[in-house]
């Protein structure tokens, strides 16, 4: 495992090491003593067909770090900032994680997070630092004008729940931060 470190406080990026043989490969995806976060207590994984937007999701109370591994398939991910005092507030972070990249990514709280599938087959794994409470979930839509964030395709499928999320704007105005 090597750790990257981004501009933004507290992203990462994790270079996962992977074994190949005749078989198939082995990958270590989470090892405590190099993501150092020892709150990771809730996991969870996520399958979706291509062309799928999940998020941006955020907890307003309860927050939550968050750690992202593609076990299949391709996904564009991206985090934006709503810490308050962070040099990086209300910016936007995008990468592509792959099961062909052996790419991660730890998430400390205080960010939305959302993501495109972009392979016929996703299964994007998580480890959260708190467990889920839907009275304290919200979000930001995500083709807000504002982020400018050119996704890689023009009409994907998105839950009736994340069409009615909030513009940042609105988060500000009601929220202001995490």
């Amino acid at each position: 495992m090597k750790i990257i470190k981004t501009n933004f406080s507290g992203l990462k990026i994790i270079k996962l090491k992977k074994n190949l043989d005749k078989r198939g490969y082995l990958v270590e995806t989470f090892r405590k003593s190099k993501i150092y976060d020892k709150n990771l207590v809730f996991d969870y994984s996520v399958f979706s067909k291509k062309n799928i937007i999940r998020g941006f999701h955020f907890q307003y109370k309860q927050s939550q770090a968050k750690y992202i591994t593609v076990l299949k398939g391709k996904i564009f991910d991206c985090v934006i900032d709503l810490r308050k005092n962070s040099k990086t507030f209300g910016k936007v972070f995008k990468i592509i994680l792959s099961e062909k990249n052996s790419l991660s990514l730890y998430v400390p709280p205080g960010f939305a997070h959302s993501y495109l599938t972009l392979d016929k087959s996703n299964i994007v794994y998580y480890k959260l630092s708190n467990y889920y409470f839907p009275k304290f979930e919200s979000g930001i839509i995500w083709n807000d004008k504002d982020l400018k964030i050119r996704w890689p395709i023009k009409n994907p499928l998105i839950s009736k729940k994340d069409r009615k999320l909030q513009s940042l704007r609105s988060f500000l105005k009601k929220i202001k931060h995490l």
